[in-house]
């Protein structure tokens, strides 16, 4: 019955024409940052590979499934970045899937302040499987046992502004709001909302060996209330961290993580959710790996962040 009663939701979700949050989220973004942003594309002096997967709502049957991949860096000195994003997210008989490209260019307006100008463009798929839908009326005509998909296109902005030790940064993923419509559901019409992200945040310096990561991030689609992301880590040796964050509506997370010989970084986080799904859930499980190559060593890595 919990199974019929999740998917129903997620049918509901999913074939209104609503102005929801409909990109996947992370509780690590501060590890990749260019997944939200791709004006950050080639901001730091390497190519980096992440792949973060996310396990929501776990104990709940059909509940979101996330995977992510990322590859981005720079391949002029001081002026352009490149990258690419494919993610997959799962939740019961819906599977969302989009892959982009991203071209930025960045200028020094002073000695500390760097701005930098991105673009993405990519396609979105949308499919329903309709074999894995139990009924509650078996034979009913308004669902197929048939896997249906739709793709269509997308497009993005952003801005970063960034120095040694600060960072500023505005996202529009989305801003073509194409039409998705499945036959699966006769009446079924959707359409992808734009969205804006507006990042910020400052490192401080604790002494030799430690620093403070604050970040915040502002997710906003019209006409949903506003969600505000506020993290923190603290890094020793710039190795390893521990952190805390709270995003509004949602739940509350923990974050530890290491960086092993400047190379290869694992994360970990937990979310536990702060509304009633939390009666049903055991909680959210989120898995980070990068990977940094083709460093170049006669620069000084940038304090690039979101």
């Amino acid at each position: 019955m919990r199974k019929l009663l999740f998917i129903s939701i997620t049918l509901l979700c999913y074939t209104i024409s609503v102005k929801a949050q409909q990109l996947p989220q992370y509780s690590q973004y501060m590890l990749n940052n260019f997944a939200m942003n791709p004006a950050i594309a080639g901001t730091r002096p390497f190519f980096q590979a992440c792949s973060d997967n996310r396990y929501q709502w776990v104990g709940i049957p059909d509940a979101p499934r996330t995977y992510m991949l990322t590859i981005d860096g720079p391949i002029t000195d001081k002026h352009i970045g490149i990258g690419t994003y494919l993610y997959t997210d799962i939740t019961g008989p819906t599977r969302r899937t989009g892959f982009s490209a991203a071209y930025s260019y960045h200028m020094k307006l002073a000695n500390d302040v760097n701005v930098s100008l991105g673009l993405s463009t990519g396609i979105l798929q949308f499919a329903i499987d309709g074999s894995q839908i139990v009924l509650d009326q078996p034979g009913d005509q308004a669902l197929t046992n048939q896997l249906e998909s739709v793709i269509v296109p997308d497009f993005g902005a952003g801005l970063y502004v960034y120095g040694e030790h600060y960072y500023f940064g505005a996202a529009a993923p989305q801003l073509i709001q194409s039409e998705v419509k499945l036959t699966t559901i006769a009446s079924a019409q959707d359409e992808l909302a734009t969205h804006l992200y507006v990042t910020g945040g400052y490192d401080f310096t604790l002494g030799e060996k430690f620093m403070l990561d604050p970040c915040i991030v502002v997710k906003y689609v019209y006409p949903a209330t506003p969600q505000l992301d506020i993290s923190a880590r603290l890094l020793f040796l710039k190795k390893m961290w521990l952190g805390l964050g709270y995003r509004t509506g949602d739940a509350a997370y923990a974050m530890v993580g290491y960086t092993y010989q400047d190379n290869l970084t694992f994360g970990y986080s937990y979310d536990y959710s702060v509304t009633t799904i939390q009666t049903y859930s055991y909680g959210t499980n989120e898995i980070f790996i990068g990977i940094k190559f083709n460093r170049s060593a006669a620069k000084k890595e940038s304090k690039a962040k979101m």
